[in-house]
């Protein structure tokens, strides 16, 4: 099914207005993009046709929202994921992290302590410092595995310390887990669940990676666990629409709903255009058999990761991924930190990964690996060139 969507087309982006491929002035014309989290993908084709349909009626003017938008969403969770999104406790606004800093203003003060799993999505520490608060690390504990694997388990001792600190007021859960590719059990989120709200911390969740999951393995919406949390969700990364600006805040409480209303508009993001609107719904409508082709062809991808690395470069073991396209990759034993080895990537294989320095462990790097496979055969073969000799 894959070869029907043509995944393996090669797309060239150059010149496109890609912050992935054209943000880096002067990089060498045959460099290789694997950094930034979006893919290297034509989206769903029933979400090219709809975007066709709204570009050919011609006038963009502000954007009414549809009930049509609210059904699609809706059914969606309830077909895919056994979640039953009540249409009246959704907020739209333009982006997962717009609606992560929001939810932050909505619900702390300047000086409160946010809890976060480091290694952490890099715009978390931003967001929360950019409200004024401080970040709180809860360290992931690494789990090493057979096969030069690893993984990471919540230190649930550290967490109920962290949130039995009456200045702490949030938790951001990322669920599936960016950068450690970790899709949560049930078990595991009940356990934070009852962590938090023994301790009166709110939970926000951001479930941006949440239809990406490895085959065999379930995302369980956190807020069948916790009905009280603040969920953030989008098709932007399943997708690859992150450029249409569109997600959704869902929560059940009328009182922090309001808050956060309050706050999306403060920030000024309460407006959406009407491409991320059409695209949503087509994506959600009309694009299921495509992303389950996508998830097939990550899954081979991933793989192929896996297999060069154990193969070719075994001292850097790659982290169990049970969900995302970004590959986590353990490399102290070069005795570089992630800032150098990125550094001599760009430099001697012409191939930009993302440090592990922006995620708070310098000691990884993260791939992408949502390109080509030709693409990324190409990349994996520059890397070996340059870690292999290390």
């Amino acid at each position: 099914m894959t070869a029907l969507f043509g995944f393996d087309t090669p797309v060239d982006r150059r010149g496109s207005g890609s912050y992935k491929w054209d943000d880096h002035s002067g990089d060498p014309d045959d460099m290789i993009q694997l950094w930034v989290a979006d893919m290297d993908f034509s989206t769903a084709p029933a979400v090219i046709s709809a975007l066709r349909r709204r570009v050919d009626h011609g006038v963009f003017g502000y954007t009414y929202v549809p009930e049509t938008y609210y059904d699609a969403l809706t059914a969606w969770f309830s077909r895919r994921h056994g979640y039953m999104i009540d249409r009246r406790n959704v907020i739209y606004t333009s982006g997962v992290v717009p609606a992560v800093s929001a939810t932050i203003k909505a619900l702390t003060s300047p000086g409160d302590g946010v809890i976060i799993n480091t290694p952490a999505y890099n715009c978390f520490f931003s967001s929360i410092r950019n409200n004024g608060c401080h970040v709180v690390a809860s360290p992931l504990r690494r789990v090493d595995l057979s096969s030069g694997k690893f993984t990471y388990r919540v230190d649930y001792d550290d967490l109920e310390s962290l949130a039995s600190d009456p200045a702490n007021k949030l938790f951001i859960l990322c669920n599936p887990h960016n950068p450690s590719g970790r899709v949560w059990r049930r078990d595991e989120l009940e356990k934070i669940a009852a962590i938090c709200g023994r301790n009166g911390v709110t939970v926000i969740s951001d479930e941006i990676h949440c239809e990406l999951t490895m085959p065999g393995l379930e995302y369980i919406p956190y807020a069948t666990v916790d009905p009280s949390a603040v969920i953030c969700n989008s098709p932007s990364k399943a997708f690859n629409t992150a450029g249409l600006q569109i997600a959704n805040i869902v929560t059940p409480d009328r009182q922090v709903r309001s808050l956060i209303d309050r706050a999306i508009n403060i920030n000024e993001v309460c407006d959406v255009n009407p491409f991320g609107v059409a695209g949503l719904m087509a994506a959600y409508n009309d694009g299921e058999a495509w992303l389950d082709s996508l998830r097939e062809y990550l899954a081979e991808n991933y793989r192929e990761l896996r297999s060069f690395f154990s193969d070719k470069l075994p001292a850097y073991p790659v982290a169990d991924l049970e969900a995302t396209y970004l590959a986590w990759i353990d490399i102290s034993a070069s005795g570089l930190d992630g800032d150098i080895v990125e550094r001599l990537l760009v430099d001697k294989a012409h191939v930009r990964v993302a440090s592990g320095s922006i995620y708070g462990d310098s000691r990884y790097i993260r791939i992408n690996f949502a390109t080509q496979r030709s693409v990324l055969t190409e990349a994996l073969a520059r890397i070996e060139a340059v870690l292999g000799i290390l």
